[in-house]
Parts: structure tokens; C-alpha cells; sequence
């Protein structure tokens, strides 16, 4: 994994809510606090988040809402076919980047190697370098207390934040 944010998503059985840091750093800097690294796409349908460079960022988040049109908003056949041009694009691929899109019904995690990873419980998934904070917090969170979805992933990326050096608790969230 690189040293960058993190993002964490979860989807509940009427909900779908993403939250990212705001942290950027380059090696052992902090160069912004306040970064927007979760958007919306499909006019407010999808959710999106994005760990890596910010220029691939939004090259990237561009490149699956023209797949997303394409494919009439179907999520499945998007990842798909965005998943087959970031890994067949030789400069895309060498990306250290990730993402994570969802909707209500579904959530993904996306890599430039072809990766399209549907989270075994379908509810919960983080990436960059606190996910793994994050993704052990949302699940202890989830299993152990009645918070609702917005509360429960602003909670978990504020541990992440105690415990990654290249994550920060300027918090910022969507839900659909």
C-alpha cells in the first residue's frame, strides 16, 4: 500500500455513505489539510473516492462518469468496462491509485490492475494507508452499536486518523 488518504464507504439497507481525510502529503509533508477526495457522480446516484495522486484523481474519477453515462448509470457494467481501460492504459496502470464507487445496492473497490473487488459482506470497504484503521473500526462500529451510517464511518476515519500519519480528521462525507 502507498503512503496516501483515506476513504472508507459503507451501505447500510437504505443508505450509501463515503468519507474521506483530507490530508494531502508528498513524502513526509503535509502540503493541505482541507482536500475533497469523495464525490458524486451520475447525477447524485454513485458515490466516489479516490486515494493516490490528485491529478490522476481527477482524470480518473472523469474517465468512469463518461463510462457511467455510456452504460446509463448501470454501476456493474461500468466497473467492468472502467476497470478494462485503466488497466489496458500503460500509463493509468503504473498509477498507485484506488477507488472506491458504490450506490445503494452495490460497492467496489477499483485498481489500475484490473481489480474489481465486490467486499465479502458487501457493506464496508476503505483504501489508501489508514483503510485498514478505518475498516476495523467500521466493522467493531457496526457489530457493536446502534450509530447510523453517517456517525459510523465519520467515527472510524476519526480513529484512523489517531493512528495514520497520513490521515488527518478533517473529515468530509456523502450519502445518498
Amino acid at each position: 500500500m502507498f503512503d496516501a488518504t483515506t476513504i472508507l464507504a459503507y451501505r447500510s439497507k437504505d443508505k450509501a455513505v463515503i468519507g474521506g481525510d483530507g490530508q494531502v502529503t508528498f513524502g513526509n509533508s503535509v502540503l493541505k489539510g482541507n482536500a475533497r477526495k469523495i464525490r458524486t457522480l451520475s447525477n447524485g446516484k454513485i458515490l466516489a473516492g479516490f486515494a493516490g495522486s490528485t491529478a490522476d484523481a481527477f482524470n480518473l474519477f472523469d474517465m468512469f462518469e463518461n463510462i457511467l453515462n455510456e452504460k446509463k448509470g448501470d454501476i456493474f457494467r461500468s466497473v467492468i468496462e472502467f476497470s478494462k481501460k485503466w488497466r489496458s492504459d500503460k500509463h493509468l496502470r503504473q498509477l498507485e491509485a484506488m477507488m472506491i464507487v458504490l450506490n445503494r445496492d452495490h460497492i467496489y473497490i477499483l485498481t489500475g490492475t484490473g481489480d474489481v473487488v465486490e467486499p465479502e459482506d458487501g457493506q464496508i470497504a476503505a483504501i489508501g494507508s489508514g483503510g485498514t484503521f478505518a475498516l476495523s473500526s467500521a466493522r467493531a462500529l457496526a457489530k457493536h452499536s446502534s450509530l447510523e451510517p453517517v456517525e459510523l464511518v465519520t467515527e472510524s476515519l476519526m480513529i484512523a486518523g489517531d493512528l495514520c500519519i497520513y490521515t488527518n480528521q478533517n473529515i468530509k462525507i456523502l450519502e445518498l
